[in-house]
């Protein structure tokens, strides 16, 4: 049930105020009641009426003064205000509508007449209040959709940043909550692959910088396809050189086979791009070292540069086992070994005496994928 409109009678007369409020109230309308300009004034503030019954002639101020004030007060300037009156009705007319009036009646008042002109005035009042209304819900929706715009850039922004080191699927969910902050330091098993091309080092010092570029080009672009494949994280790269990792910021099912599968991929593409390469006088070879382990991981750097590092014995044994691998071999630690064993084919290459190490860590080279 909608709430009956307010109507306020303002007359210095009790009787003519009471003949007014029992008409109204017969009619549905909820009626508020005033005596004089002053009280009026306070009623309007306090109650917001939807339309003013205005007596002109009252003592103290008239009903002329209580529209201009109603006027210039922002707050009531189009409430509907009808300007009751036993005067001349021209003259009173014109002064009423200089006011600010929205109608004009005549004593003794026509009832009828009276119904229509509430009617009317309150219809129109009605009709300003909806669009008042809607003004206000698309200047909220507004403020809502800049608001939802700021946060999309945002997160446009963070993709862009993740999307340096995982892969464009990884970056989205992690942007969209579906895993934890990656940047914050926390500790977990990993997989960690670090790979490079032998040779490159020599064929730089030769070639033209645009040469080199275009073997990089190649070389990562091909390495980033099979990356992005297997749902490795790209720690980092120079130059030649990768490091990837698997397990990390999500954990994924078998990040092992994953890192041994990726490699073996890879092989075979450097392989295929020696070729070419070879026929532009370029003499590179590829080699890949693989530990598992646990490591430290989150943001490494400081505020305004940070970069996305896994620090620990895995990742060190990792790299140097990609410094001992010859060309074309992928050398893998004893615990790997352990993981997949029956995945692949593989030769041990002995104890090697790695850098860093005080005892002498045992090695495996990977031949090939068992049928």
């Amino acid at each position: 049930m909608s709430t009956p409109a307010r109507v306020l009678v303002v007359d210095d007369t009790p009787l003519n105020i009471k003949l007014l409020a029992d008409l109204l109230t017969a009619k549905g309308y909820a009626v508020l009641t005033a005596e004089s300009g002053p009280e009026a004034l306070k009623v309007i503030d306090a109650n917001q009426p939807d339309l003013v019954l205005l007596d002109v002639v009252m003592p103290g101020m008239t009903g002329y003064e209580v529209c201009r004030r109603v006027r210039e007060n922002r707050a009531t300037e189009v409430l509907p205000v009808i300007m009751v009156t036993a005067l001349d009705p021209a003259e009173e007319r014109l002064k009423g509508l200089e006011a600010g009036a929205d109608d004009f009646l005549t004593k003794p008042i026509n009832q009828a007449e009276l119904l229509v002109r509430v009617r009317s005035l309150l219809r129109i009042k009605q009709l300003y209040d909806t669009v008042q209304a809607q003004a206000a819900q698309l200047t909220e929706w507004n403020r809502t959709l800049e608001q939802r715009v700021e946060q999309q850039v945002a997160q446009l922004e963070r993709l862009g940043r993740l999307k340096r080191f995982f892969s464009p699927h990884l970056a989205e969910l992690i942007v969209a909550g579906g895993a934890e902050d990656p940047l914050r330091s926390h500790r977990r098993e990993v997989t960690v692959v670090f790979l490079d091309l032998r040779g490159f080092t020599a064929f730089a010092e030769t070639a033209e910088p645009e040469e080199v570029m275009g073997v990089l080009r190649e070389y990562h672009a091909e390495m980033g396809r099979l990356i992005l494949a297997r749902e490795g994280t790209l720690e980092r790269f120079t130059g030649d050189g990768m490091m990837v990792f698997f397990n990390d910021p999500v954990p994924v099912p078998n990040p092992a086979e994953r890192a041994i599968r990726m490699a073996l991929e890879m092989r075979d593409r450097v392989g295929a791009l020696s070729v070419k390469w070879r026929k532009r006088g370029y003499d590179l070879e590829f080699g890949v070292g693989i530990a598992q382990g646990y490591a430290t991981i989150g943001a490494i750097g400081f505020e305004g540069r940070s970069d996305y590092g896994a620090i620990g014995t895995v990742t060190n044994l990792a790299s140097r086992l990609c410094g001992e691998a010859k060309p074309g071999q992928i050398l893998v630690s004893q615990r790997l070994l352990g993981a997949v064993e029956d995945l692949m084919e593989v030769e041990p290459v002995g104890e090697l005496q790695l850098k860093g190490f005080l005892k002498p860590v045992p090695a495996f080279n990977v031949v090939h994928l068992k049928s």
